[in-house]
């Protein structure tokens, strides 16, 4: 039976193989003779992606767009919203260019498009690689039954510092992690194939490094190590190469002394010829222009150098369709170097069936029915009381009643505009639920209470840079002390507080970087205040970052991290509050004490004066003010009931070669409630030819337990487990001891050891 079933396997695993040859012999055939036909410079017009610019329905003909897609200078465009306005654009494509050559259509499609599911770092503290999967797949139907068919996702970057804005949109401080929901993120978009008209093609973003920009400020600088650059930064990437992703996009920073966009040792040395990488390169928003400010070249120079490091594609800048020709005329560039980028471009649209139907996804009754619907609502508010962290939760103050009087306070509390976070592009904001909104349907029978509170900062300038893109806030024009008056008369006649604070949605994001990542002061002056009364108090904290949260760890009673939860944030975060949702949030980076401490990351490496013991000790690797400790560490995260972790047992502790080890834990719910438990594999290489960090997370499995239930959940492990970038970056692995460690998060965790030969 078990040869049949392989035989079986084979034969599909042939049929497939072959199947795919002779398409890519048919796409090799077209594409030959297209570009036979093409001329120079619809070549170079292919490489050209410029914005929506001055298109308006029933005038895109005569737009200066629409001219230069007649000219043939034009290959695609981003973010433009609507059947109408596409199909119109490509009718000028399809109908007045010389070549008829259909225009691909990009959006920042980040979290969601009409229906938006919580900012990617929440997502990625699901832990759940089928429920990631799946709102990237809602994300792709829906974006593509308005005409995209091409979304600028997802964005991979590790991030160590919170400081950065764009932190907000990845996956946080782990590349093993992160590999994983960008090869789920890729999945939901793409599917197994572009035959589907709800399937859309993804593009992993920024390659590379750019989680790592100095001193947390976006577009900054990015300086590391070969060894750290292949074993930390860039696996992510990787995996989303090995699960097909269609294109990437080229990073803003610098890499070695070169920008990324100009980078030939990433692009195609390591991108194409190391990786395999057969899509498409995209730059960002007039990347290739922006070179000229980093001081490699004129406008000319810096596009030829974009070639030829193993750019496609020209965001917005059109440095290609202005320079390239004249760089060929002197030799900077060569013809085969442009037919390259074009082939590409042209295998995309080839690939997504745009040849054959260039209105593939412009069905006007998709358009009408399938975007924004009751479903996708309820998948996007199941997904967000997902993603929600429980920090901390002193006598049991939460899961709330359905009864009596609750204060809710805050700038957030009753702001619908800020729900669906930052990168929320296609969203309508004024469908969103606000927290009031939620809390009166979840449990219309307590009496809510509201006061504002506070402004969102005691600074009315910093408000308005924090309230961008239709999400602003209404300044309120008293005093602090006048709206912490009103707010403790609320409070004072409530059972309990629950404080809706933290950052506003453009808070993070890009070019959002802050030096101090606390809680604004104005809502941290009423959060004392609220604490004072000795009432219960819930702070449901919006955030786009790791915050430093050490006086509210240690005064406010409950801590319920919500992110920015999307469209049904208001509706996820009752739910959680109420106990309909036991909470199973885990953290996917560190949270600082301060921001002294950053970059602050679980999986560092030893110094030859490891801190041993409690803080302080002269002439360890510590600091004089405060200790090494975050306030919640990597993979923490709080439940409605407790979990409790037997030793770990192991399928042998002498293994030789290939073999695989079993590590093993029973699982038991100790508490009163279902709830969900992810369980997280850790595994320290104790000594090696270089350096290896404390532990690397190497596995994780999400278990739900009825109260009183026990579970065996196991790992298999490998070698391949084991494998890391050498000195000579090469791939293997080394003989010695292991230790193996399993547990809640980072920090608490059962441990044996285990010795590996080879």
């Amino acid at each position: 039976m078990k040869k049949s079933i392989a035989l079986l396997f084979c034969t599909v695993c042939l049929f497939a193989n072959s199947f795919s040859q002779t398409n890519d012999a048919k796409m090799k055939t077209f594409i030959d003779a297209l570009m036979k036909k093409m001329t120079l410079d619809e070549k170079i017009g292919q490489l050209n992606l410029p914005g929506s610019g001055d298109i308006v329905t029933g005038q895109a003909s005569n737009s200066d767009i629409g001219k230069k897609i007649k000219e043939g200078k034009v290959g695609g465009l981003f973010n433009i919203k609507g059947v109408d306005k596409i199909s119109a654009v490509q009718k000028i494509a399809v109908g007045e260019s010389r070549l008829k050559i259909p225009l691909i259509f990009g959006m920042d499609v980040i979290h969601g498009y009409e229906t938006v599911f919580p900012i990617p770092l929440g997502l990625s503290c699901s832990w759940d690689m089928d429920l990631i999967k799946k709102s990237a797949s809602i994300a792709a139907h829906e974006a593509s039954a308005d005409g995209i068919c091409w979304t600028f996702s997802p964005m991979v970057d590790i991030a160590r510092d919170p400081r950065w804005g764009r932190i907000a949109e990845g996956s946080g401080e782990d590349p093993y992690l992160g590999s994983q929901i960008a090869k789920a993120m890729v999945q939901g978009y793409q599917g197994d194939h572009f035959s589907k008209n709800y399937n859309i093609m993804a593009c992993v973003k920024h390659y590379a490094l750019y989680g790592a920009a100095e001193g947390g400020r976006d577009y900054n600088t990015t300086d590391m190590s070969h060894l750290r650059m292949f074993n930390e930064y860039l696996p992510p990437y990787k995996a989303a190469v090995d699960a097909g992703v269609g294109s990437v996009m080229a990073s803003f920073n610098e890499v070695d002394g070169v920008p990324a966009t100009a980078n030939k040792f990433l692009l195609t040395d390591v991108l194409r010829k190391q990786w395999g990488f057969k899509g498409f390169v995209v730059t960002d928003y007039t990347g290739i222009n922006e070179m000229v400010a980093h001081g490699i070249g004129d406008l000319q120079t810096v596009a030829a150098r974009a070639l030829m490091a193993g750019i496609d594609m020209d965001m917005v800048g059109e440095s290609f369709l202005t320079t390239l020709k004249k760089s060929l005329q002197k030799g900077k560039v060569t013809e085969q170097q442009i037919d390259f980028a074009c082939r590409k471009i042209l295998e995309a649209k080839y690939k997504l069936g745009l040849f054959e139907n260039p209105y593939k996804y412009c069905e006007e009754q998709r358009a009408k029915t399938e975007i924004f619907t009751d479903a996708n609502l309820k998948a996007a508010r199941d997904v967000a009381a997902q993603t929600f962290v429980l920090l901390k939760n002193d006598n049991a103050v939460l899961p709330l009643k359905k009864s009596g009087t609750i204060a809710l306070i805050g700038p957030l509390a009753d702001n619908k505009e800020n729900m669906p976070g930052t990168w929320s592009v296609a969203a309508d904001f004024s469908k969103a639920v606000s927290v009031i909104q939620g809390l009166k349907n979840v449990a219309p029978d307590v009496n809510i209470l509201y006061a504002k509170g506070s402004n969102l900062s005691s600074d009315s300038l910093f408000d308005v840079r924090a309230g961008m893109f239709g999400k602003s806030f209404k300044w309120d024009s008293r005093s602090a002390q006048q709206m912490i008056d009103e707010a403790l008369e609320v409070a004072n006649k409530s059972d309990v507080i629950v404080a809706a604070l933290g950052e506003s949605a453009e808070m993070s994001g890009e070019s959002s970087s802050r030096s101090m990542i606390n809680i604004p002061d104005a809502q941290e002056d009423l959060l004392k205040a609220l604490v004072k009364t000795g009432k219960p108090v819930v702070l449901v904290l919006f955030t786009g970052r790791p915050l430093t949260l050490k006086w509210e760890q240690e005064n406010v009673p409950a801590i319920l991290n919500v992110w920015f939860g999307g469209t049904e944030a208001g509706n996820a975060i009752a739910d959680v509050l109420f106990g309909d949702v036991n909470p199973s949030g885990k953290l996917t980076t560190t949270f600082p004490q301060n921001v002294g401490q950053i970059p602050l990351y679980y999986n560092h490496k030893n110094t030859g004066r490891p801190l041993e013991g409690k803080w302080f000790q002269k002439f360890r690797s510590n600091y004089l003010d405060v200790s090494n400790d975050p306030v919640y560490p990597f993979g923490f995260g709080l439940s409605y009931t407790t979990f409790n972790y037997s030793d770990i047992k192991l399928s042998d502790t002498l293994l030789k070669g290939n073999k695989t080890l079993t590590a093993s834990v029973q699982l038991t719910n100790t508490g009163t409630r279902k709830g969900k438990e992810v369980v997280q594999l850790y595994i320290r290489d104790v000594v090696g030819s270089i350096t290896r960090p404390v532990k690397e997370l190497k596995g994780f499995q999400k278990i739900e337990l009825n109260p009183g239930e026990t579970k065996t959940i196991s790992f298999k492990i490998t070698p391949d487990d084991l494998k890391f970038y050498n000195a000579d970056l090469k791939y293997d692995w080394e003989p010695g001891e292991f230790i193996i460690m399993i547990g809640g998060n980072s920090r608490d965790v059962k441990s044996a050891s285990v010795n590996w030969v080879k």
